[in-house]
């Protein structure tokens, strides 16, 4: 019962870290120069392709997943602490 409840907690922390990485991206800093920022889609009239549509995921989970990845943080935290 042990193993499974540590398996899903690493898979909990690596879902909460891959959210985490999208979030702390910053657009104007990063995402700008590799063409990725969320104007260089809009300008050129791109809305259906694939690089539109992660432009368009990135953005979404830099907006709202910042509060839950918060509160995911510290049950994680707290969980890890507990459990050793």
């Amino acid at each position: 019962m042990v193993r499974s409840a540590r398996g899903s907690l690493a898979i909990g922390e690596d879902g909460t870290g891959g959210l985490e990485t999208l979030a702390i991206l910053n657009e104007e800093r990063f995402l700008a120069r590799i063409g990725w920022a969320r104007n260089s889609a809009e300008l050129y009239g791109d809305t259906e392709s694939v690089k539109a549509k992660l432009i368009n995921l990135i953005s979404a989970v830099r907006t709202l997943m910042r509060i839950p990845l918060i509160a995911t943080n510290v049950v994680v935290i707290v969980y890890a602490l507990v459990l050793g």
